[in-house]
């Protein structure tokens, strides 16, 4: 692990506090003028004891250290590489440090919420206070008034250090306030408090995330009153996160630099760093021009109100929308095992519903407006710079979090009404105003009797289900899972889910294309989910134990190299919506455990995972594809709706001998 350099031993000789900030709360609602000191402050360079030029810049960095700083110290790593700068005079860091239970070097109290500076002097320690939580609206708003008071400069840029969770449950999860995050209306309520919101004429050069899945089209409806440019990653970022040797090295040689070369410095060395230590293959990082950001939310909201009056013609809209969903690049994970952030990529959704919603090429066009850069990995190729929300889950309470801060009004009513077949608040006056007189009644799998459906099976041994043409205006997706059973010893271990097989939507039938094969690392068979088909390649992801610690390795399969490929290991997302910001890769002699899950066959008792194997990481190690060990299986067809609910089919049992495979059992 990183320690903070040796320098700071000798700066911290010389701490210096400085006082500009009153001791009492400051009640954000009643800073009005909050801006009004900063101007002041910003014209009496004495006041603020910095030196202050045409060029100058000021970094006001919140740094909520949590569990990546407690268990990871990579906090302190990104402090490490700033300290490796030698700054100008012109140029300043202010940072504000917190929010961890423990600091990996010396300097850093976990007790304390401490301001610091670095400058062309070095790192010195402002002030301290007891410690406050960072997930908090009036805590970010004390910093940014504080910084903005004492280190004003011609270009300020606001960057945030932390998880995030995307545009529910937003950035700077405090892990010694339960995990509490700032979500996107505290940003927005701490922002406006110290530079009231203009989109005209935004205060701020750059907005920044050091997390995860904040790139959305969400925070940049925020943020485009404060500032112009973003800089965010839509999906999971590694712990490895911006280089800041890197890009701030580059503004120290050359502040004169705008926000723009800024956002673009800082994507390339952030993929630099990616590359350097392996973490690249779904990297993403965008540079948005949120003066540009106008045309893009009305094409937004007129996408949504097309997909509204789409909805109103034809009631299998829903379920059209859902399967274009799920062939969409999306972030987080989104499964039923890591959870669901509910994150898709916005010009990628549009790109799949041009077909039925024309004016997604608007939305397009306005994307390729306002995103000036981005970077990505091999294994992010339909990133378009910016997400936006898809309910994947169906999950009402998450819903209710989007409709109370997401961007636009249609897609609010939309999902509301895919999900629960009502529409929200103020749903039907909207619709009145978009020449939309009502919605249909929604048909989900709950208005058939598909559960329990059963299989056939063709003379070669093919299992089918056919629904009839009815699938087509219900379904969002049909996959497998795939059983091994052992009657002897009354257990069956359940393999995992795929979708290796041929759909015919408009008739409703649906084959297996089952080859015998299933996920392995080194030849063990794994449990493991589909997490994203494209064109090209195929994600999942395998739980695993890694080193006696819950992991899920993220593999991929190449349609065109035909070869798989293991990305890396992440943790799941935290009931708090928070992502995991951290790929792990696998390095020799680490321990893997895989994990299938269990479960009576006779009885009906749930699914519990099951420990199956020990393997020891070599420098061979892979993943890809081997053949069923011998004995009894089970096949089960799932068909899931756009409102998050699922139905299976009766089973088809065959058995696996010397890899060729035999149906033996037709459960009716």
């Amino acid at each position: 692990m990183k320690k903070l350099l040796p320098i700071i031993i000798l700066l911290m000789s010389i701490c210096m506090f400085i006082t500009g900030c009153s001791d009492e709360e400051t009640d954000i609602a009643a800073a009005g003028n909050a801006g009004e000191a900063g101007e002041e402050a910003k014209a009496d360079e004495s006041d603020a004891g910095v030196a202050y030029t045409d060029d100058s810049w000021a970094i006001y960095w919140y740094l909520c250290g949590s569990d990546l700083e407690t268990n990871g110290g990579f906090a302190t790593n990104d402090l490490s590489e700033m300290l490796e700068v030698q700054l100008p005079e012109n140029v300043n860091v202010v940072i504000q440090t917190g929010g961890a239970a423990v600091w990996q070097n010396e300097y850093m109290d976990p007790a304390k919420l401490q301001r610091w500076l670095y400058s062309s002097e070095g790192l010195v320690l402002l002030e301290e206070q007891d410690t406050a939580n960072m997930g908090d609206a009036q805590t970010l708003y004390e910093f940014l008034d504080f910084a903005n008071t004492n280190f004003p400069a011609d270009r300020v840029a606001v960057t945030f250090w932390n998880h995030g969770g995307g545009s529910v449950s937003g950035a700077a999860f405090d892990e010694l306030h339960g995990l509490d995050s700032l979500d996107l209306s505290e940003m927005y309520q701490a922002f406006d408090a110290v530079w009231p919101a203009d989109e005209e004429a935004p205060a701020l050069e750059l907005i920044g995330f050091d997390t995860c899945l904040m790139a959305t089209v969400d925070v940049a409806a925020v943020f485009r009153n404060f500032a112009r440019y973003l800089v965010a990653s839509e999906e999971v970022e590694p712990g490895n996160g911006w280089l800041y040797s890197g890009w701030l090295g580059e503004l120290a040689k050359d502040p004169s630099m705008s926000g723009r070369e800024l956002g673009i410095s800082i994507c390339n060395t952030y993929y630099e760093g990616c590359e350097a230590v392996g973490t690249q293959d779904q990297a993403t990082l965008s540079l948005t021009d949120l003066g540009a950001t106008g045309e893009l939310l009305e094409a937004y909201e007129g996408f949504g109100q097309e997909a509204l009056a789409a909805a109103a013609e034809d009631p299998g809209f829903f379920a059209g929308l859902g399967r274009a969903a799920a062939g969409c690049e999306n972030y987080g994970g989104n499964t039923r095992e890591q959870g669901y952030t509910n994150m898709v990529d916005l010009g990628h959704l549009a790109r799949q519903t041009a077909w039925m919603l024309p004016s997604a090429q608007r939305v397009c066009d306005a994307l390729d407006g306002c995103i000036l850069y981005q970077v990505g990995g091999p294994y992010r190729s339909e990133a378009t710079g910016l997400s936006c929300y898809y309910s994947y889950n169906g999950d009402v309470e998450d819903l209710n979090g989007y409709i109370d801060i997401g961007a636009g009004l249609a897609f609010k009513h939309l999902y509301a009404y895919e999900i629960t077949g009502e529409l929200s608040e103020g749903g039907e006056e909207y619709l009145a105003s978009i020449e939309v007189s009502e919605l249909p009644k929604r048909i989900t799998l709950n208005d058939t009797d598909w559960d329990g459906a059963a299989l056939d099976v063709t003379d070669d041994g093919t299992a089918f289900l056919d629904l009839g043409p009815e699938a087509n205006d219900i379904l969002a997706g049909v996959g497998f899972s795939l059983f091994y059973v052992d009657e002897e010893n009354d257990r069956m271990m359940l393999l995992g889910t795929d979708n290796d097989l041929t759909a015919d939507w408009e008739k409703g039938v649906f084959n297996d294309n089952f080859r015998g094969v299933w996920g392995a690392i080194d030849g063990s068979l794994v449990y493991m989910e589909l997490t994203f088909e494209g064109e090209d390649y195929n994600l999942y992801s395998v739980p695993i134990l890694l080193n006696g610690e819950a992991y899920y390795l993220q593999t991929a399969y190449d349609f065109t190299s035909e070869e798989w490929s293991i990305l890396g290991a992440s943790k799941a997302l935290d009931d708090s919506g928070m992502a995991a910001k951290e790929v792990r890769l696998l390095a020799e002699g680490d321990m893997i455990t895989t994990i299938w899950k269990v479960a009576s066959y006779s009885g009906d008792d749930d699914f519990e995972m099951y420990t199956a194997e020990e393997l020891t990481v070599t420098k061979d190690t892979s993943f890809g594809e081997a053949p069923l060990f011998d004995g009894r299986y089970s096949m089960v067809f799932e068909m899931w709706d756009s409102a998050g609910n699922y139905a299976y089919s009766d089973a088809v049992t065959f058995d696996c001998l010397n890899g060729e495979i035999t149906t033996t059992v037709y459960e009716d």
